[in-house]
């Protein structure tokens, strides 16, 4: 029975509604850690900038790696704690992912897509940043890598989000709330709301530009009913915005 349901919750079109592919405790759960983070984000706003920070700064550089370090062991904790609740019904790594690569030719398809919706996403981020103006919130910006190995860290980062966040937030919130609610719209929305509250150490208004981008990756998810562009979409995200660009645009 569990094997079946998690056959049904990788193949949505097997159904009118999408089964759930975790318990609604587990759910619930996943609910209460992103609340945690999002009184830890509050926190980091609200607290003294840390020792050689700038005034307004959420910390010195001297604690990039350590932040580094400290955001991929929490990005593949939660895929862990995804993981355990797809896997307790039957679940495993493929049902967060959908279907893997199976040639180079189903590779080449994904970059053709994964291209113009990186374009697409980082035309609407900076839209939506020029619509809200300027944040008044801290900055990560002190916290970009400089050095090689903060630079091959960083990279190390960003493939961890795309491969971990892409599945947490896509792969699991979205086909939970997809099995709660019966809409496919509803799930992608919400999702996004829950994706960028996480992200409120940045300040409301990249919330809200982040909440924007977190849909967008929810309807390409919904799309192609598997992750394998977002990752590569959300993983060369972060390389670009977090390092590339300066080195490119200086």
């Amino acid at each position: 029975m569990q094997a079946n349901e998690a056959i049904a919750a990788t193949n949505p079109a097997a159904g009118q509604r999408q089964a759930q592919i975790a318990s609604w405790w587990h759910l619930a759960g996943f609910i209460l850690i992103g609340a945690g983070l999002v009184a830890l984000g509050l926190l980091a706003q609200h607290a003294p900038a840390g020792a050689g920070a700038g005034s307004g700064q959420l910390a010195g550089h001297s604690k990039a790696i350590p932040i580094y370090l400290a955001a991929i062991g929490g990005d593949w904790a939660l895929l862990y704690y995804c993981w355990a609740g797809v896997h307790h019904r039957g679940g495993n790594l493929k049902t967060l992912s959908g279907e893997r690569w199976s040639s180079w030719k189903s590779v080449a398809i994904d970059v053709a897509i994964a291209l113009p919706f990186w374009v697409l996403w980082e035309g609407a981020a900076y839209g939506i940043h020029w619509l809200l103006g300027p944040s008044g919130a801290k900055t990560v910006d002190s916290l970009l890598p400089k050095s090689l190995l903060e630079v091959l860290i960083w990279i190390a980062t960003s493939i961890t989000a795309g491969v971990c966040e892409e599945m947490a937030f896509r792969g699991y919130l979205q086909r939970q709330l997809q099995a709660l609610t019966g809409s496919v719209a509803a799930a992608v929305l919400g999702q996004g709301v829950v994706f960028g509250l996480l992200h409120l150490y940045q300040g409301w208004k990249n919330v809200i530009v982040i909440s924007m981008l977190g849909v967008l990756f929810g309807v390409l998810a919904a799309w192609r009913r598997n992750l394998r562009a977002n990752i590569l979409v959300h993983a060369w995200g972060d390389v670009w915005e977090g390092w590339l660009k300066f080195v490119v645009w200086r």
